[in-house]
């Protein structure tokens, strides 16, 4: 059984999960940004953005972005971090079940899915699919070691995640699986007439 963090409590300190500090987060995070298929995005939505460190990175590619987590301490940090950016929303939101108004052409579910219990990631897929633009990118990135407080692994929450759409890219190491999936297939190079 899964054991929930307090995330309230954890929020308390200014970089929690070491997002400033660690070369394994800055890595992941240089990842994460050199995968997404367009140079920029008209809309993006980011779920369990934390303090905001990665919603800045993300700010820089996006002309309106979205970003949301459950932990209103979190939502504090995270308007702090993208505060010179005003095209930049930051909300407390509850996944699944808060669902924001629209659809986005790219969707970060990064580091949040495997807090949640098996039967509550379709009704998360269903809202991820349903919010995504029809050429949308839908990008997940999760730490694949198992921990005390999760409650699905990585390999399910993707497996979910991904059904009914096309993988464009997979990275995965020992650490964590970073994957993006779009309704059709995609090409960056052929989009730049390579091929």
């Amino acid at each position: 059984m899964s054991t929930i963090p307090d995330f309230e409590r954890l929020h308390a300190q200014n970089d929690p999960f070491g997002y400033h500090s660690r070369w394994y987060e800055a890595r992941k995070r240089s990842l994460l940004l050199a995968s997404l298929c367009h140079r920029r995005h008209a809309r993006g939505w980011e779920l369990g953005c934390s303090n905001g460190v990665l919603t800045a990175a993300l700010a820089d590619r996006c002309d309106s972005l979205l970003a949301t987590d459950l932990s209103a301490a979190a939502v504090l940090q995270a308007r702090q971090a993208v505060a010179a950016r005003p095209h930049v929303t930051v909300q407390q939101a509850r996944h699944p079940g808060d669902w924001p108004e629209g659809t986005f052409d790219l969707v970060v579910c990064s580091e949040m899915g495997y807090y949640l219990r098996a039967d509550e990631l379709p009704p998360l897929r269903d809202g991820l699919h349903a919010a995504l633009a029809p050429e949308g990118l839908l990008v997940a990135c999760h730490w694949q070691v198992p921990f005390a407080q999760a409650a699905s692994t990585a390999a399910q929450v993707h497996d979910v995640l991904g059904e009914g759409l096309s993988e464009v890219f997979v990275w995965r190491d020992a650490d964590f699986v970073l994957q993006g999936w779009m309704r059709d297939t995609y090409s960056v190079a052929a989009q730049e007439g390579l091929r």
